[in-house]
């Protein structure tokens, strides 16, 4: 079964940065994309930022010059690297892999990260 599981979230102040990981367990026969989204409270989920296999990355408007995802496929591992943070930025961040394992190929979703940034 597979499995993200994320880490480095929490309390910073504006101005601040956090790096995020996420890191994928369980058979796992290809990443086609991972990435990041994240949902603030009464706000829907949005896309902050994906790689592909290829490198190619996309970032939301909102995040582009402050955030930097990068991904390490033989760890199976994604990472956001998140500077410059503002009180907007704060919401639950998830992970996401587009991938093919034993039982289908499709989206995969951590189940969360808190990131808290405080004025």
């Amino acid at each position: 079964q597979v499995q993200l599981v994320e880490s480095g979230g929490g309390l910073v102040q504006a101005g601040g940065s956090l790096r995020l990981s996420c890191a994928a367990s369980g058979t796992i026969l290809n990443i086609y994309s991972m990435g990041w989204y994240r949902q603030a409270p009464g706000k829907q989920r949005e896309l902050v930022a994906t790689i592909t296999s290829g490198g190619s990355t996309n970032y939301a408007d909102s995040v582009k010059g402050r955030f930097t995802v990068s991904i390490d496929f033989a760890k199976k591992m994604v990472f956001l690297q998140t500077n410059s943070l503002k009180p907007e930025d704060t919401a639950v961040y998830y992970c996401n892999a587009d991938l093919r394992s034993r039982i289908r190929r499709g989206d995969y979703w951590g189940q969360g990260t808190q990131v808290t940034v405080s004025s």
